[in-house]
């Protein structure tokens, strides 16, 4: 769907338009100009024989027919021309063909300029997206032509990985919302709309008091060998002690650290500008890290400079010690909200403590509120056992808490 506009075809207008709009000139019936994609190019329709012609003339900037560039004015006489005498079109102007965009072009065009308003992991991640998902499925059909059809049956043909479908299906969706707005597809058309997503299963793994002490006595044990840096153990150790993300931690500079205010204040993170508090633990950690001349990472890399780019290879390293190879990195900040409700921290609270952005990602913690509960009935139960002259029965032994 074209945005029609009626106004002169002036140099302001035609640096104005975007990719979809189309100028139906004011002072020369029948000329005007378009914009698709990047290129901009004037055309005129008339009528010859009472059949309707439509003669592309040039593309703005181009070289035209007098050694010059075609710009509104040069365009505007060459219409005058081609309507005043017809045959002018035949040989050297074709008859303008109607364009039916494909999906590839507007997804590129999409995230150039859609995809730069985001963060640039985000963008990464999109990119992804389009690449190995969207392109293979899509890349052959027309992006006005798309249909629900086509829509779901991608999404069925990607369910053996249920968590990357519904994503492919979400950037898709979003994609078509843009093309709507820019005119290349009718609006209100989404293909995507109310195809059911997959359920996904979301895996959250929470270290127990004694896996807590094994990897505590491994930290150590690797820390007095040296065999692991330790610029990456303070970054495993800033993990448990902070419920921050990998990313938080590993772009952490010392000019973010406040041990006064006792908060790391990141001026940017995956839900924006965040303060992570300190507690006394994470500042003993940050108080023993060496700082390094001219680098103002507190997590050092090995290059000058820089910073720690992968923390994967010396965790598993670390874990396989402490006999806890399903744990990942981002389980610690898990384990760090579990322990939060455990302690009696409400929802909302843990969710400031660990920067969620939207309560409903707090509330995958919500089944651990009853953990308290349980060991406070379990404790009146036992003293009311007891004041009716008997022996409490023995607790059961708690189960390791993983989803």
């Amino acid at each position: 769907m074209s945005n029609r506009i009626s106004a002169p075809v002036t140099l302001s207008y035609i640096n104005a338009i975007q990719p979809g709009d189309v100028i139906h000139d004011t002072k020369l019936s029948g000329f005007g100009a378009r914009r698709q994609k990047n290129a901009i190019s004037y055309f005129v329709k008339f009528r010859v024989g009472g059949q309707q012609r439509w003669v592309t003339i040039g593309q703005h900037g181009r070289p035209d027919d007098d050694g010059g560039t075609w710009t509104p004015d040069s365009a505007r006489r060459k219409a005058i021309k081609i309507m005043g005498n017809p045959a002018l079109a035949d040989k050297p102007l074709p008859v303008a063909k109607p364009t039916r965009p494909m999906f590839n072009d507007i997804a590129d065009e999409f995230m150039k300029l859609h995809g730069a308003k985001h963060k640039p992991r985000t963008l990464e991640e999109q990119q992804r997206i389009v690449r190995l998902y969207l392109k293979p499925a899509f890349g052959h059909l027309e992006i006005a032509s798309l249909t629900r059809t086509e829509a779901e049956t991608a999404h069925a043909g990607w369910k053996d990985k249920p968590r990357a479908a519904n994503h492919a299906l979400a950037v898709l969706s979003t994609l078509m919302n843009w093309a709507e707005e820019h005119g290349y597809r009718e609006r209100d058309t989404n293909p995507c709309r109310r195809i059911p997503h997959y359920p996904q299963n979301n895996r959250e793994r929470f270290l127990q008091p004694q896996e807590l002490a094994r990897l505590g006595t491994v930290l150590k044990q690797v820390e007095k060998a040296g065999a692991v840096d330790i610029y990456a153990l303070a970054a495993i150790r800033l993990l448990i002690f902070t419920g921050a993300r990998l990313s938080e931690i590993l772009t952490l500079r010392w000019s973010y650290v406040d041990l006064q205010r006792q908060a790391l204040l990141l001026p940017d993170s995956k839900t924006g500008q965040k303060t992570i508090p300190l507690n006394a633990a994470a500042i003993a950690v940050l108080k023993k890290i060496p700082k390094m001349e001219k680098n103002p990472h507190v997590i050092v890399g090995s290059k000058p400079g820089s910073r720690l780019i992968n923390l994967q290879k010396p965790w598993r390293y670390v874990r396989a010690l402490a006999k806890l190879d399903d744990v990942r990195i981002h389980d610690l900040r898990h384990t760090f909200a579990s322990v939060g409700v455990a302690a009696g921290g409400s929802l909302p609270i843990i969710g400031r403590a660990l920067g969620h952005s939207q309560v409903s990602t707090t509330q995958r913690y919500a089944h651990l509120t009853d953990t308290p509960v349980h060991q406070l009935t379990q404790a009146i139960g036992e003293q009311l056992y007891q004041a009716l002259g008997k022996k409490p029965p023995k607790r059961r032994k708690e189960v390791t808490a993983t989803r």
